[in-house]
C-alpha cells in the first residue's frame, strides 16, 4: 500500500481518482520504521515500467538468502563442522515458517541480514579486540539493523553481550575504545532517525503507544500464546532442541546462547502484545535456533563420520540432497495450493461494488488490507464480538457517517447475532455473493 502511494505519484497514465486514493492509503498508514523496502519497490516499479510485488519480494528473499553467509560462518566458527553448518543452512532456509517470512514485503528479511551480519562480525572482534576493521564493521551492521527496524537493538545488544563476556570480558571491554565506537556507530543512525521522526517532522510522536502490556505478565494465557506463537515459528521439537543445546554446549558458546535467550525473553515481556499475537515477532529465534542445532550436531556428525566409507557418505550426501530438493518442491506445491489471484479479484469485485466511495465500515480480516490494496477500497473496521460491550453504543459510534457496511468475516458475523438481526431488519441489501455481503446503510428501511 505504502509503495504503490509513493508510485502513483509519479505516474501519469493513471486515472486521477487512483492517484488520490493511493496517495490517501499511504498516508493512512502509521510510519514507524524508514521506508526502505517501500522505495526500493518503487526503484524496481519504476525500472520494470510496472507495479507487481514480485519484484520486492525477490528482494525481501535474496536478503534471506543472504543472511545464510553470515550464519554459516557463525555456525562454522562455534563447531568448526561443516556438517554442522550444513545443519544450520538446512534448518534456516527450509523452515516451513521461513518459507512465506523470506519473501515478505516487510523490513524483516532485511533486519535478519544485518543482525546475523552483526552476530558474526562482533563475534569476530569479540576475539580480535584490536581490530578496527571488524569493530567498524560490527558498528556498522549494528546500526543499521537498529535503524531498519528498532526492536532489532534487543538482539544486537544481546549479541554484543554475549560475545563479550564469551571472549574479553567486561572489564577488557570497557577498557578498549573500540567497544565506544561500535556503541557510537550502533546508536548515531537510529538516533538521527528518531530525532528527525520525533523532533522535526514529528511524524512519530504517536506509534510508539499501545505496545506495553505488564498486566499480561500475570496471565497464564499469556505464556501460552507466546510459546505457542514461538513455536509457530520454529517447531517445537527444534526449539527444544535449541534449549538441550544450551545446556550441553560449551561455556562460552552456552554464554552466548544464554546471552541471546534472556534478551529474547527481555523482548517478549516489553512487547508483551505483540509477542502473544503476533508470530513474527518471534522471527529471530529461526537463526538462534539454527546456531543452536549446529552446536548440537556437531559432536553426533563428529561420532558418525568414521563410520561410513567414502562411497556411504557419497551416498549419504545424495540422500540428504534429494530429501532437501523432495522438501523444495513440497513447499511450492503449498503454496501454489491456493488460487490467491481469484481472492484478489473477489477484494476488486467488493470495491467495483462500493464504486470506492468513502464511508464504509467492514467486518473483515487481515486489517481490510486486501481490501484497500486490491479492492482499491478504505473501509473502517467493526469490532470483533469479545471487543463489544454495548451493541446499540458500539453501532451508534462506528457508523456515524457511513453508507455501506460490509461482511466478508462470515465466521465471525456468525458469532454476532445482535449485529446480523439489526442489520437485515433495517437496512436493504445493496449486494451479496458468496464471499461477501454488502449492506445499504445511507437508506434505512422506514420505521
Amino acid at each position: 500500500i505504502k509503495a504503490r502511494g509513493l508510485s502513483y505519484q509519479t505516474l501519469t497514465n493513471v486515472p486521477d481518482w487512483q492517484k488520490d486514493l493511493s496517495l490517501r492509503q499511504w498516508q493512512r498508514e502509521a510510519t514507524i520504521e524508514p521506508p526502505l523496502v517501500e522505495n526500493l519497490a518503487l526503484y524496481f516499479y519504476t525500472l520494470a515500467g510496472q507495479e507487481n510485488t514480485a519484484y520486492p519480494r525477490a528482494v525481501s528473499a535474496s536478503f534471506w538468502l543472504l543472511a545464510s553467509l553470515p550464519l554459516a560462518l557463525l555456525a562454522y566458527r562455534f563447531t568448526h563442522s561443516r556438517a554442522a553448518v550444513f545443519t544450520a543452512l538446512t534448518f534456516f532456509l527450509f523452515a516451513p515458517y521461513g518459507i512465506p517470512a523470506s519473501r515478505a514485503f516487510q523490513p524483516d528479511p532485511l533486519m535478519l541480514l544485518l543482525i546475523l551480519l552483526f552476530w558474526h562480525s562482533i563475534d569476530v572482534w569479540a576475539t580480535r579486540p584490536q581490530s578496527l576493521l571488524w569493530a567498524l564493521l560490527s558498528g556498522l551492521w549494528g546500526g543499521l539493523a537498529i535503524f531498519v527496524k528498532l526492536p532489532a537493538v534487543f538482539f544486537v545488544v544481546g549479541a554484543a553481550a554475549g560475545s563479550i563476556l564469551a571472549h574479553m570480558g567486561v572489564l577488557s571491554a570497557l577498557k578498549n575504545p573500540k567497544t565506544f565506537l561500535i556503541i557510537l556507530l550502533g546508536i548515531l543512525p537510529a538516533a538521527a532517525y528518531l530525532f528527525y521522526g520525533l523532533f522535526l517532522s514529528g511524524f512519530l510522536g504517536q506509534q510508539f503507544g499501545a505496545r506495553f502490556y505488564p498486566q499480561m505478565w500475570v496471565s497464564a494465557a499469556f505464556y501460552l500464546r507466546w510459546f505457542l506463537k514461538a513455536s509457530q515459528v520454529t517447531g517445537t521439537l527444534p526449539l527444544a532442541l535449541a534449549l538441550l543445546a544450551g545446556i550441553l554446549a560449551q561455556p562460552k558458546q552456552a554464554v552466548w546462547l544464554a546471552s541471546l535467550g534472556a534478551v529474547y525473553l527481555l523482548y517478549g515481556f516489553t512487547f508483551s502484545h505483540h509477542i502473544a499475537s503476533h508470530d513474527y515477532y518471534s522471527l529471530p529465534l529461526l537463526p538462534l535456533v539454527a546456531l543452536s542445532l549446529a552446536l548440537l550436531s556437531a559432536p553426533v556428525w563428529q561420532t558418525l563420520r568414521p563410520l561410513f566409507s567414502r562411497p556411504q557418505k557419497m551416498m549419504a550426501a545424495a540422500l540428504l540432497l534429494l530429501s532437501l530438493s523432495a522438501l523444495a518442491t513440497q513447499h511450492i506445491l503449498a503454496r501454489r495450493a491456493t488460487d490467491w489471484q481469484a481472492q484478489a479479484q473477489t477484494w476488486a469485485n467488493i470495491g467495483e461494488a462500493v464504486q470506492h466511495q468513502p464511508g464504509v465500515i467492514a467486518l473483515t480480516t487481515e486489517y481490510a488490507y486486501p481490501l484497500a490494496y486490491y479492492g482499491w477500497q478504505n473501509a473502517d473496521s467493526w469490532l470483533a464480538s469479545v471487543e463489544i460491550q454495548n451493541f446499540l453504543t458500539t453501532w451508534k459510534r462506528l457508523t456515524q457517517k457511513k453508507d455501506y457496511f460490509l461482511v466478508t468475516d462470515f465466521a465471525e458475523f456468525t458469532r454476532q447475532p445482535q449485529l446480523q438481526d439489526h442489520l437485515y431488519k433495517n437496512y436493504p441489501l445493496l449486494s451479496q455473493s458468496r464471499d461477501y455481503i454488502l449492506f445499504d446503510l445511507a437508506h434505512p428501511y422506514a420505521p
